[in-house]
């Protein structure tokens, strides 16, 4: 499958890799690809400039989010939250109608520190404001409660036995989705419903930050016994 992961980030470099092992063709997304790649310092993760990654992966290629976009059969959201909407219209409203639209971002608001709140919430959620702004994309929401290595490798905690959750109101997207999900290790994915239910997994983040905190590692993942 041709896909487009927008998004230089930790999110982004860690699914684009995953699926370009998997067999897929991969493209990722930025702003402007020359910035991007002339960058010496860590980002502020602490990760390597993008440059050292793109030579590691020198089969996936960086292009403008229009571009990435255009090309991709699956458009990945991976930016963070609070750019993601600017992002996408970069990408283009054109380049993503019809397409399934992951979107694993978080509505995360660091403008007090840390631990971040939530600058949607409760009544209303990222998710369903990207669906509402790109109305022709078929949106699904998933991975966005768990750290990046775990969404690529479920098997690093708990042996993979832990829960991944869907959201999205058009259900061969999902379908779609939950079989990507599958082919990178996941075997419980539950479907929550239409794309409302993904209030909750956002609102999760709190929890996970705390967890994150209490125990000293971000290889935690919620688990749903029934």
């Amino acid at each position: 499958m041709d896909i487009a992961v927008l998004g230089t980030g930790t999110v982004g470099r860690t699914l684009a890799g995953k699926l370009a092992e998997l067999g897929h063709a991969l493209v990722v997304g930025t702003r402007d690809p020359q910035s991007t790649l002339a960058r010496t310092e860590p980002d502020a993760m602490g990760n390597p400039p993008y440059s050292v990654w793109q030579s590691e992966h020198p089969a996936i290629r960086l292009t403008p989010y229009a571009e990435a976009a255009a090309g991709g059969e699956l458009v990945v959201n991976a930016t963070g939250g609070d750019g993601s909407l600017d992002a996408l219209h970069l990408a283009g409203e054109s380049n993503l109608a019809g397409k399934v639209l992951l979107d694993v971002s978080n509505p995360l608001d660091f403008s007090h520190g840390f631990p971040p709140s939530l600058f949607v919430k409760d009544t209303d959620s990222l998710a369903e404001q990207i669906q509402r702004a790109f109305p022709q994309a078929r949106g699904v929401k998933s991975l966005n409660t768990m750290t990046a290595g775990l969404m690529v490798d479920p098997g690093r905690v708990g042996g993979g036995d832990h829960t991944a959750f869907v959201s999205g109101d058009d259900a061969d997207a999902k379908g779609t989705v939950v079989d990507l999900l599958e082919s990178m290790g996941h075997r419980d994915v539950i479907d929550l419903g239409d794309l409302s239910t993904a209030r909750a997994t956002e609102m999760l983040l709190p929890v996970w930050l705390r967890l994150m905190g209490a125990l000293g590692t971000p290889y935690l993942q919620f688990k749903i016994v029934r």
